[in-house]
C-alpha cells in the first residue's frame, strides 16, 4: 500500500490527467453502459450516480452485479470534502477499498446535478500506464512457491528447537554417565540454529508473501542473508568452543587442529563485517 502511493504521488499529476482523459472518453450515458465500461476498462471496480442532495440514484454497478439496495442511501458523508475542478472532475486520495482490500481512488465526474462516482483500483491503474510490473497470477504462483518454502523452513526450525530442548531435557532426567559438555553443546547448537533458520522463513515470508512489494528495496535481501549468517556463525562458534574444549580437556594433542577451526571462525567474523562496511558504505554514497 505503502509503495503503491509513493509511486502515485510521483505521478500524481500523470496519473490523474489519465483518470480524467479515461472518463471523458467513456459513453456519456454512464450508467447506462455500465457493464461495457466494466468489462473494456480493467481498472474501474464499480460505478454509481448521486443527485445534488448526495441521495444514490443508481445502483452500485460491480462487474459481477448490481446492488440495488443501495439506491437511496446517504452519501454526505462521502461528499463534504468533494470539490470539483472546473471541468466538473475531482480525484480523491489513495484509500483501502472495503470490497478489494487494495489501494485505490474515487474518480468524481459532475454532470449536470448529478454526480458519477467511479471507484480505480490503484495497482491496475499503473500498471496501465507502465509504472509498475505486476501479474496477478504470476504474482500468485510466486506467493504460493514462497509460502511452501517458507512453510517447511520454519517446520525445521522447529524440530531443530524441540530437538535441542529434547537433548537438554536428557541432561535433566538422564542417570548414570553423559557427556554433560556435549550434550549441552548441541542443545545450544540445535536451538540457535533452528532460531536462525526460522528468522529466515519469518523473513521470507513477511518480505515475499504478505507485504511483497512492487519495487524491493535493493539491499533488503542483503539484510536479510546478513542476519542469518550472523546466527549461523554465532552457532559455529559455540561449535568451535565446544570442540575446543573437548580437545583441551581430552586430547591436547589435537590443539593445532584446535587453532586452525578458531582461526577459521574469526575469519568469517572478518568476513561479515567486512560485508556489513561495504552496504553501509553503498548506503552512504547513494544518500
Amino acid at each position: 500500500m505503502k509503495e503503491v502511493i509513493a509511486i502515485y504521488k510521483r505521478h500524481k499529476n500523470t496519473v490523474d490527467e489519465f483518470i480524467i482523459s479515461l472518463i471523458k472518453n467513456l459513453p456519456q450515458d454512464y450508467i447506462q453502459n455500465a457493464d461495457k465500461i466494466l468489462k473494456e476498462n480493467k481498472m474501474i471496480q464499480l460505478l454509481y450516480a448521486v443527485d445534488n442532495n448526495y441521495i444514490q440514484i443508481s445502483p452500485t454497478i460491480c462487474k459481477k452485479r448490481q446492488e440495488l439496495e443501495s439506491r437511496g442511501s446517504q452519501k454526505s458523508h462521502y461528499f463534504s470534502k468533494v470539490t470539483v475542478d472546473e471541468m466538473g472532475f475531482y480525484i480523491s486520495n489513495p484509500y483501502i477499498h472495503h470490497r478489494t482490500g487494495r489501494a485505490s481512488l474515487s474518480a468524481v465526474h459532475k454532470v449536470g446535478e448529478v454526480y458519477y462516482v467511479f471507484d480505480i483500483n490503484m495497482i491496475d491503474l499503473l500498471e496501465e500506464l507502465k509504472l509498475i510490473e505486476y501479474n496477478d497470477i504470476y504474482d500468485k504462483i510466486k506467493r504460493s512457491v514462497y509460502f511452501l518454502g517458507a512453510f517447511f523452513l520454519a517446520v525445521v526450525a522447529i524440530a531443530l528447537i524441540l530437538f535441542g530442548g529434547y537433548e537438554f531435557g536428557i541432561i535433566l532426567v538422564a542417570e548414570g554417565e553423559i557427556d554433560l559438555l556435549h550434550n549441552i553443546f548441541q542443545s545450544i547448537i540445535a536451538i540457535t540454529l533452528g532460531i536462525a533458520i526460522y528468522d529466515l522463513s519469518s523473513q521470507i515470508f513477511e518480505h515475499e508473501v504478505l507485504f511483497r512489494a512492487f519495487h524491493h528495496e535493493e539491499d533488503r535481501q542483503y539484510k536479510i542473508l546478513g542476519r542469518f549468517l550472523v546466527s549461523i556463525i554465532i552457532a559455529l562458534s559455540i561449535e568451535t568452543l565446544m570442540v575446543v574444549f573437548k580437545i583441551a580437556i581430552s586430547d591436547q594433542s589435537q590443539m593445532l587442529s584446535a587453532f586452525w577451526l578458531l582461526l577459521g571462525t574469526t575469519l568469517m567474523f572478518i568476513g561479515l563485517a567486512y560485508f556489513y562496511k561495504t552496504i553501509k558504505e553503498s548506503e552512504q554514497k547513494e544518500e
